[in-house]
């Protein structure tokens, strides 16, 4: 049952506009973040399960994504680690904060300026330093996103590119259906410009300083097929170095969460058991 999509809309109202997210349940607060270009519905693998456990369960849209508002014009890192800290905030936190891709990287920028609002991490597929690349190479690569994410073929280039290379190897049997409505939205008046922005201005290196920062446990779930790191057991290492704990996933690419719930669902709940307090009832002081 996909139940953040089922459950209410609501909105967080920030400067520039507004961000749509789902809360339902009772416990100690999980916050799910998504990854550019995707939906709170990719979460579905784990919500039901994180309900069933006694947790209160919080899905966010990224800025103009979903159901959010098109009017922002920061895109980031830390404009939606802002987000996740008024969205914690708002509903009254601390929160173990659940991120995929660039919603890894935000998660963590926000329990390195937040650490109070911050009781644990949990990421798939997360990004969280820039490529090594020269400025040429950037140059290049912004280049394409103008031309590639622009009418009238942008949503399908995205869509194309997100079920093919992004979901290597195993897929969810409800990835068409998903993918479809990512380019369902894209197709909506005001996202795939905003949607072009972002790409334009995503940078990670906000992030990777900050990483020694952050006081809570990590634990991060990493594709053997993931296209977004040049070298995957490379970037697995690096990830061991600043101190997260990483889990190999076979047979996935950039979507653990989705791709193999056999491995994520299991080791996510796995991982929040551990921060709760005895009763159950709220998380762990930090040790």
């Amino acid at each position: 049952m996909n139940t953040s999509v089922e459950s209410q809309v609501h909105f967080l109202q920030r400067p520039e506009g507004r961000v749509s997210y789902t809360v339902e349940g009772t416990g100690p607060l999980v916050v799910a973040v998504p990854g550019m270009g995707d939906l709170r519905s990719s979460f579905r693998e784990l919500v039901a399960p994180l309900l069933q456990a006694g947790y209160r369960v919080a899905v966010t849209d990224l800025r103009a994504h979903g159901q959010s508002d098109t009017t922002f014009r920061e895109f980031g890192d830390i404009a939606t680690a802002r987000d996740l800290i008024a969205l914690i905030e708002e509903l009254g936190g601390p929160a173990v904060v659940l991120g995929n891709s660039m919603g890894s990287a935000a998660a963590a920028w926000a329990a390195a300026e937040r650490p109070d609002l911050v009781a644990g991490l949990v990421f798939y597929g997360p990004l969280l330093r820039d490529p090594a690349m020269g400025r040429a190479a950037t140059g290049g690569l912004h280049l394409l996103y103008r031309g590639m994410f622009a009418k009238p073929w942008g949503a399908g280039a995205w869509a194309g590119y997100y079920r093919k290379t992004l979901n290597r190897g195993r897929t969810a049997p409800w990835l068409d259906a998903h993918t479809a409505s990512i380019r369902a939205s894209l197709s909506e008046p005001g996202r795939l410009r905003s949607f072009r922005h972002l790409t334009l201005q995503l940078t990670h290196s906000v992030v990777e300083p900050r990483l020694a920062e952050v006081k809570v446990p990590m634990l991060a779930f990493v594709g053997d097929l993931d296209p977004d790191y040049r070298d995957v057991a490379a970037e697995r290492e690096w990830m061991r170095s600043v101190g997260v704990e990483v889990v190999p996933v076979a047979e996935a690419a950039h979507y653990p969460h989705t791709q193999r719930p056999d491995v994520t669902v299991p080791g996510t709940l796995a991982y929040l058991a551990k921060r709760r307090t005895s009763d159950g009832s709220a998380w762990a002081a930090r040790a």
